[in-house]
């Protein structure tokens, strides 16, 4: 007697079944987002290198530029070549780039480095996705981008803590340290995922327009008007979220809070998503897709509005636990459903897609926030709440409903034979 859907998709049961590529890929994820400091300490480090404020802000946003361009790249390379080759390229040649930053002291082409470095870095992302989604079950996917979501978190939130140890002994320390972990993970993926691209049998359904038999590229993802509605939800979700960590924090400095407040809201809101996000996923996975994106986005609305009465540090603590849990009942079905979305052959397309859209909100989020904080104060809140109003409507919109059928047949799988169309079976215990 086997389990039913409900009882195999927990938090247990998803890992001890999950295979060995799906495991390399949480872990190799883990491994690079601790060595994972060029974003984050990149201004420290050219301002420590004597170079201006403006120059240094200049570099980052050049390293933005090429992240999204990473992305888009990254998706064609896994659906073309196959996630194996796609992480092989990007961490190896990341690790590389990386030390080179170091030794490059000419700005024109330190910036040219530095955004290829961003572009090189981020190719493997679709690919990690694209093929976490393709080994497995359908049933048992928002659990296993939560399980992919936890990685992503713990290795950031200790990262900082090994940043400091490293800039502590040596600036250079701290690029070696993120070129090892990037290397580390190119290794892990050379090992053990598929040598074959992995190919996802195609539905009756999907032999129809925007069929990437028809369009095999990104006109195929654009041609699915339905997830172009799920990708503008996406991007209005991301430039909404975006302003607790950008215009909160200066009105809570209007307010008269400490900035010490802030740090506890960072420190509250990381908290909650690493206790609390698979546990809520082990309930939230059993609604539909549309119904889990819809409710994060009235959740989200709920935490952005609290802030518009003055009403002390009530209000941001409010926001804090509202808006943290529209992150973890939405994030693990909003980041897995390109999976369930994507026609053959274009999954890793769909998974960049996303990735772009939820990146670009990210870029554009700070500047209209603070711009609109600046305009009408307080009343801004509301505002930004109508927009997760409308983004909401158009994640109902354009997230499809789903079944609970199980995933079309896979090939390519690691270990399979020359003719096989199945996936070799892969004991529970990986």
């Amino acid at each position: 007697m086997t389990d039913s859907p409900a009882e195999d998709a927990g938090i247990r049961a998803t890992l001890r079944a999950t295979s060995t590529p799906v495991r390399a890929i949480l872990l190799g994820i883990f491994v690079s987002q601790l060595g994972g400091f060029l974003q984050t300490f990149l201004v420290l480090f050219l301002t420590h290198r004597g170079f201006t404020k403006l120059q240094a802000g200049t570099a980052l946003g050049c390293y933005g530029v090429g992240a999204v361009l990473g992305v888009l790249i990254g998706g064609a390379l896994a659906d073309r070549l196959g996630a194996r080759i796609a992480t092989v390229v990007s961490m190896g040649g990341s690790g590389a780039l990386l030390v080179a930053v170091l030794y490059v002291h000419n700005y024109p082409t330190l910036l040219g480095t530095i955004g290829l470095t961003a572009v090189v870095t981020q190719l493997y992302r679709p690919a990690s996705a694209a093929l976490l989604s393709d080994l497995t079950p359908k049933h048992q996917r928002v659990m296993i981008f939560a399980v992919y979501r936890l990685a992503l978190n713990l290795g950031t939130t200790i990262a900082p803590l090994v940043a400091v140890a490293l800039i502590s002994i040596s600036w250079d320390l701290l690029f070696w340290a993120d070129a090892s972990t990037n290397v580390a993970y190119a290794v892990i993926a050379a090992i053990a995922l598929p040598r074959r691209k992995i190919v996802r049998e195609a539905k009756p359904s999907e032999a129809t327009v925007g069929s990437p038999e028809r369009r095999a590229d990104y006109r195929a993802v654009f041609a699915d008007r339905r997830y172009v509605l799920y990708l503008g939800a996406m991007f209005l979700r991301s430039a909404a979220y975006i302003q607790f960590v950008t215009t909160m924090p200066l009105v809570m400095k209007d307010d008269g809070l400490a900035t010490a407040w802030f740090g506890v809201m960072i420190t509250l809101n990381g908290s909650i998503v690493l206790t609390s996000e698979l546990l809520v996923t082990k309930l939230v996975q059993r609604w539909p897709p549309r119904v889990a994106a819809t409710t994060s986005f009235v959740l989200l609305g709920a935490g952005l509005t609290v802030i518009a009465p003055t009403l002390g540090l009530f209000v941001f603590f409010a926001a804090t636990v509202l808006g943290t849990f529209s992150e973890i009942v939405g994030g693990p079905t909003l980041f897995s459903y390109p999976g369930l979305a994507a026609p053959k052959g274009v999954t890793a397309r769909y998974m960049a897609a996303m990735q772009t859209a939820y990146g670009l909100g990210s870029a554009v989020g700070p500047a209209v926030g603070v711009a609109v904080w600046n305009l009408i104060g307080h009343q801004a809140w509301w505002l930004w709440g109508l927009i997760c109003l409308g983004s909401a409507a158009l994640a109902w919109s354009g997230v499809r409903p789903t079944t609970a059928e199980e995933p079309a047949p896979v090939t390519g799988a690691p270990d399979d034979g020359p003719g096989s169309s199945e996936p070799a079976p892969i004991p529970a215990n990986g």
